[in-house]
């Protein structure tokens, strides 16, 4: 695994690791997506997801993306995420395994 941590202009986390395809699959960018949690007076939380860039109609992104973000804030940590995804494969495997990736290294 590779991270790196505060770089001009921002700091960012990134981790490189074989799950059963790679998250850059298609040698690009892919799909941008920025997940957050809602600030209110809600008793559960509630957390948005918009598609920054890319394909627009992608459950399975959406839902990675959720699934990332509700991680992330149970944890105690309240930052916005912004994800980049460019997969061949959609399938329910393949998003369990970043996220599987992402939970164990911590990468926010």
């Amino acid at each position: 695994m590779e991270t790196s941590g505060t770089r001009f202009p921002v700091s960012h986390k990134q981790a490189s690791m074989e799950i059963k395809v790679i998250a850059t699959q298609i040698g690009a960018m892919g799909t941008m997506l920025q997940a957050r949690k809602e600030e209110g007076m809600a008793i559960h939380p509630t957390f948005s997801v918009s598609t920054v860039f890319g394909k627009r109609n992608e459950p399975m992104l959406i839902a990675c993306a959720r699934q990332l973000i509700e991680q992330i804030s149970l944890s105690g940590s309240y930052k916005p995420l912004l994800i980049s995804l460019g997969l061949r494969d959609h399938s329910v495997e393949t998003m369990r395994g970043i996220l599987s990736a992402v939970s164990e290294n911590r990468l926010w």
